[in-house]
């Protein structure tokens, strides 16, 4: 997708943060940005231009905090350092949204740092996923505006990935989302015709017994594409979520923002079976589950214990074990977590899913 023909401010007057009560303004080519690491830092370098290249590429100026390449252990500076560089963009006029630079492990430390009333006063998108899920859970709690769960800066922003945050981010649209259309995975080569086939091919109005001859190569579908429902149905709520491990471990914890009648996003990277499981519990458990109005569960990228022979119960079981009882619309397989060409997709907002369908439309800009 394009992005939307408008002019190229060097920065957004203080004005322009005010329209739209509640709601972040929409990106402009030209609009100052600023990159962040609440978690790991950046190795600087030719990392860095990179990372500023990716920014560059969707027509914005990158701005880098002060703490983006500092080195803590594997944190980007101290959590007050880092709490820091997003406090100065928030309250920056010239700043018009704010992408993390990379995910890891750290964001959930920084909270208790932040200057909330700062950030509530001045709404801005925030764009991250990962481990940015504990900032996209604490703005929803006390912020109130919307973010958009999609890659991080030092991510691949690929084309389907980059469509989907124009369209959000800068055209303000309601776009519907769904996977792209199922890819044909290679058919195998044909089987060399038995000598049944060869005598009806010499002889085309001779029968062919039961089972013989060439047969028609089945093409299966890439299971990656394929949204499978554990409850048909629709709903509609705001959409809300991200990591699952983050969530957890945050559960219980006043940086969560109230799930009843949400639609809760989730995805999943590098955690084995039974670890799902126990999350999974723990967010029952929590009464976050029993409180949403549907449930989205998109990739789980490298979710296996890999163990030779190992026959317990596979990530899809666990989602039919967990989700099947809540009496709610849930469908997993959405593109949307560690994978390559991410769906970009609007915390905050409302949407309607449709669980058969394994769509998610968006029913509100998340910008003004």
């Amino acid at each position: 997708m394009a992005l939307p023909a408008v002019g190229a401010a060097k920065g957004r007057a203080a004005s322009d943060a005010k329209a739209g009560a509640g709601k972040p303004p929409r990106l402009r080519q030209g609009d100052v940005v600023g990159l962040v690491a609440p978690a790991m830092f950046s190795d600087g370098g030719e990392e860095l231009e990179w990372i500023k290249a990716n920014i560059a590429a969707l027509g914005l100026v990158p701005r880098v905090g002060s703490y983006v390449t500092t080195r803590y252990g594997y944190l980007a500076g101290s959590d007050r350092h880092r709490a820091d560089d997003l406090n100065r963009m928030y309250a920056d006029k010239e700043v018009g949204a704010v992408f993390a630079v990379h995910g890891g492990w750290g964001s959930a430390r920084i909270l208790p740092f932040l200057d909330w009333k700062t950030i509530a006063a001045n709404p801005k998108l925030l764009i991250g996923y990962s481990d940015i899920t504990a900032l996209h859970l604490a703005f929803a709690a006390k912020a109130g505006f919307a973010t958009i769960h999609g890659p991080n800066a030092g991510n691949s922003w690929q084309p389907i990935t980059a469509g989907s945050f124009t369209s959000l981010a800068f055209a303000a649209e309601t776009p519907l989302f769904r996977n792209p259309a199922p890819m044909a995975l290679p058919s195998p080569p044909p089987i060399e015709p038995g000598p049944a086939a060869a005598a009806a091919a010499s002889n085309p109005g001779a029968g062919l017994p039961p089972g013989t001859g060439e047969p028609q190569a089945a093409v299966p579908v890439d299971p990656r594409w394929q949204t499978i429902a554990v409850r048909p149905g629709r709903a509609q709520g705001r959409l809300i979520g991200g990591n699952l491990s983050v969530l957890a471990a945050l559960a219980g914890s006043s940086w969560l923002p109230d799930f009843s009648g949400a639609i809760l996003v989730l995805e999943e990277t590098g955690e084995a079976e039974y670890r799902i499981d126990r999350m999974l519990t723990q967010l029952s458990y929590a009464g976050i589950l029993g409180k949403v109005a549907g449930i989205v569960f998109g990739q789980c990228t490298r979710c296996t214990g890999g163990a030779p022979g190992y026959t317990g119960f596979t990530v899809p079981q666990l989602l039919h074990h967990h989700f099947g009882p809540l009496g709610v619309p849930v469908f997993y397989g959405a593109n949307i977590g560690h994978v390559a060409n991410q769906l970009c997709i609007p915390f905050g907002v409302r949407a309607e899913i449709d669980a058969a369908a394994g769509t998610i439309q968006i029913l509100e800009p998340a910008v003004s």
